[in-house]
């Protein structure tokens, strides 16, 4: 892509996103992956740090849109602190969305928001003791969830099979799933994903075009939650930060990108556009 000048999506989903982006920017929501995308992929993610050039692209381009969401697997302060997105003229409205969304940091306060724990975790923990009686397993309770370990058992793998079925149907009971792991059974909330996180935020302010930027797996589910927002009648531009590494990101994108360094020479060019 030209320094200059905006891609040219390759679908004509994507040129309507584009176009519907450009017509009414006052309504649209930038979203946009923080690692591979916002950032250089690193050896060391500790390590990982924003674009040299994101900053100053995401700020000159935020006044003119609706909302600028970064979607992160990552918790949501060290999202903000690898990108130094605090306290950064022109981003006093960027949202993080960390943890797929489980945890959220405006910047206008500076605090992040957790919901509470999923209620059903308080009751799988009353009802869990009859249920292990005698199992010889042990319980980690991790706060937004439990586990149940059979390693101790006289026959863990045994121990494993036996209760699947039991803890998945009590998990079912009280809106939880199992995930299952090396002779532990965990029951927790359903995941969130990008595609949840996503939905809901363009839900909240009332998005009238989406652009997504993403690199990995991970951000498949915000693709299919941009397709669902243009069969709803919401345009949407899916943008892949590009890498050989996730073929099945570059065959669903509408423009594809050279990494970070693309993706803020985008950046820089929808501002430039929006006047």
């Amino acid at each position: 892509m030209s320094a200059n000048a905006l891609p040219t999506p390759v679908t004509a989903a994507g040129r309507d996103g584009l176009a519907a982006l450009l017509a009414d920017p006052g309504k649209a929501l930038i979203a946009l992956d923080f690692d591979g995308t916002l950032a250089p992929i690193v050896a060391d993610p500790e390590l990982a740090r924003a674009h040299p050039r994101a900053l100053g692209a995401l700020a000159a381009l935020a006044p003119k849109v609706a909302a600028i969401a970064v979607i992160t697997g990552r918790p949501a302060e060290v999202a903000v602190r690898n990108g130094g997105f605090a306290d950064v003229p022109g981003l006093e409205h960027l949202v993080i969305l960390g943890h797929y969304g489980a945890e959220r940091w405006d910047a206008r306060s500076g605090e992040v928001t957790a919901p509470g724990p999923h209620p059903g975790v308080d009751a799988v923990r009353v009802e869990l003791p009859g249920l292990l009686e005698g199992s010889g397993t042990w319980v980690e309770d991790k706060g937004r969830a439990v586990a149940v370990h059979t390693r101790r058992a006289a026959d863990p793998q045994a121990a494993f099979d036996a209760l699947r079925a039991p803890l998945t149907d009590l998990a079912a009971r009280h809106g939880l799933i199992v995930e299952p792991g090396r002779l532990v059974l965990e029951l927790r909330p359903p995941g969130v994903d990008k595609g949840v996180a996503l939905s809901a935020f363009a839900r909240e302010i009332g998005a009238g075009s989406v652009l997504y930027g993403g690199d990995d797996l991970g951000d498949l589910p915000a693709y299919a939650a941009v397709d669902t927002l243009r069969v709803d009648g919401t345009p949407g531009l899916l943008v892949c930060s590009g890498s050989d590494e996730v073929t099945e990101l570059r065959e669903r994108a509408d423009v594809v990108v050279d990494g970070p360094e693309g993706v803020v020479e985008l950046l820089a060019a929808l501002a430039r556009s929006i006047g």
